[in-house]
């Protein structure tokens, strides 16, 4: 079992601080042992009693009753005693109880949803309160506001590179090949085989992650759509794209004529389900954020290349899709940056021409501009690689990310140059 010390560190800061913690991520990330183990059994070793800990897991059959908002309200209250001490409630992916009419009241409009029963626990003095859940628009947004700013979220990822590493038997250049093939879902690491761990990631795309969607946002008769639209979405980690471009795609190699409105809606249900990332693009000198194309990221790349089959195994694209993960674990803002400038076609004539940086990286007043690279062995690909680099007028710090292996050093345009192993196992890189 993986220690989590980044999340459990963040659950013990915020135990009983009058607010309802709101525990977030992909599902089957590692949110349930999050809470269910690593974080009650600090709590007994803390002199909790096991009693005083309410633990619910609603994604199990043997639970279905209690995703009746007034059944789970009752469950809680059966189990808590006016003895003077605190009492630890538990709730396992909360987006599972329903929505129901309230039936105290004779208007039909009247709901009752787990929102009402989280609140209704905040109002006791005798219970701390944590929710998980796999929705990031039921928890992350609507949650927070109707919580009136009594919410603190802690979003889960699947294992960084530096917490598989930890407990990976051989050396790091075998742990960044099984990562960047197999990703970090913590039960994956358990599988020996590729055909255990290929067959364990399919499924829990077919039967978890689309299932719910389809569930969730009662889809009968585009599950189909919904799939290639994910497999064309993982075919283009790593490049610019938008649903108009998507909608063509669909058209042109598919024959599937699908709007582009619709296609930006079922992108948001990937969204919401933690399954990729939208990363904007943002214009360094002219200090603003370009609408669209924009970058889509796989959550976990063991999810993206089992989607395909484990036949497009880039490692160009899969090692960006890697660090643009492993900034948001670190708590930064990453966007896709462009950096613009005059120059001179074949024929003199004056034209304005983009170049891409990687990642914009910002926390609080640092900031920091990253690009991946296989390689900078080859001087003319090195030169492509820091072009966009040496174009920043800025003095925050750039970084160039390579594959290899390679002592850090800084050249004369104050770039600085390290593998990928050592920029993921080293927190302090960006500090």
């Amino acid at each position: 079992m993986y220690p989590r010390e980044q999340y459990l560190n963040k659950i013990i800061s915020k135990k009983d601080n009058g607010r309802i913690k709101i525990i977030t991520g992909l599902r089957r990330s590692g949110k349930s042992v999050l809470l269910f183990q690593l974080y009650r059994d600090w709590l007994i070793r803390e002199g909790i009693h096991e009693d005083h800990i309410i633990a619910l897991a609603l994604d199990i059959w043997e639970n279905a009753k209690y995703r009746n908002p007034i059944e789970l309200d009752k469950y809680v209250r059966d189990r808590m005693v006016a003895d003077g001490e605190k009492y630890y409630i538990f709730i396992d992916e909360i987006q599972f109880v329903a929505e129901i009419q309230n039936p105290y009241v004779d208007n039909p409009d009247a709901r009752i949803s787990f929102i009402d029963v989280v609140l209704g626990f905040m109002q006791m003095k005798n219970a701390d309160v944590y929710v998980t859940g796999s929705n990031s628009r039921m928890l992350s947004s609507d949650i927070l506001t109707q919580f009136r700013d009594r919410g603190d979220e802690i979003r889960v990822y699947p294992l960084s590179f530096a917490e598989f590493y930890r407990e990976y038997k051989g050396d790091k250049r075998g742990a960044w090949q099984d990562y960047y093939t197999y990703g970090g879902m913590p039960f994956v690491t358990s599988l020996e085989t590729h055909e255990e761990k290929s067959r364990y990631l399919k499924d829990l795309f077919d039967r978890t992650y689309i299932k719910d969607v389809l569930e969730r946002h009662e889809i009968k008769n585009d599950a189909a759509v919904l799939s290639i639209l994910l497999d064309i979405l993982a075919s283009g980690i790593g490049s610019l794209t938008n649903p108009t471009r998507l909608s063509n795609t669909f058209k042109s190699e598919r024959q599937i004529a699908i709007g582009s409105e619709t296609i930006e809606k079922y992108i948001g249900y990937f969204e919401e389900a933690f399954l990729i990332e939208k990363a904007v693009r943002y214009d360094i000198k002219g200090r603003k954020y370009i609408g669209t194309p924009a970058k889509y990221y796989y959550t976990d790349l063991g999810l993206r290349n089992a989607r395909l089959g484990f036949r497009q195994l880039e490692e160009t694209h899969i090692m960006e899709n890697v660090l643009y993960n492993d900034l948001i674990r670190r708590g930064m803002d990453v966007d896709i940056g462009v950096v613009e400038y005059n120059t001179k076609d074949s024929a003199g004539k004056k034209i304005r021409k983009q170049l891409e940086v990687d990642f914009v990286v910002n926390k609080g007043e640092k900031r920091f501009y990253i690009q991946s690279a296989l390689s900078i062995a080859d001087p003319e690909k090195k030169e492509q690689e820091i072009a966009s680099l040496k174009r920043i007028p800025d003095s925050f710090s750039k970084i160039v990310v390579v594959r290899d292996y390679l002592n850090p050093w800084q050249d004369e345009n104050g770039i600085v140059y390290l593998g990928i192993e050592q920029f993921l196992l080293n927190e302090d890189i960006l500090k």
